[in-house]
């Protein structure tokens, strides 16, 4: 596990090595140990639909965004994002918005 910016992170290549990780997977971790997952991946955002799964989801919505734009935006949105994850558990980020869903 590493610290990005003070906070404890994990990327999903160090749950599992040499092999595709399942969302299943992912789910399960971040419930077990209470993980916001941050991903473009819309299977995660209707799998909290069906599931209630992930624990909280940062549903990102950019589209195809350079990775520079896409850390620049999340630099400048961490502050917001952090204090709307305080007490949401889907909120999605794209170039102009921060939406809660639930």
């Amino acid at each position: 596990m590493a610290t990005g910016k003070g906070h404890d992170v994990v990327h999903v290549s160090a749950l599992l090595t040499n092999t595709r990780i399942p969302d299943g997977y992912i789910c399960e971790r971040s419930m077990a140990e209470s993980r916001v997952v941050i991903s473009k991946d819309s299977d995660f955002f209707n799998t909290y639909l069906f599931k209630k799964q992930p624990y909280k989801l940062l549903y990102i919505t950019t589209g195809n965004l350079r990775n520079r734009p896409l850390l620049d935006l999340f630099r400048s949105s961490l502050t917001q994002l952090l204090g709307t994850l305080e007490n949401a558990n889907v909120v999605e980020l794209n170039q102009t918005t921060i939406r809660v869903w639930f």
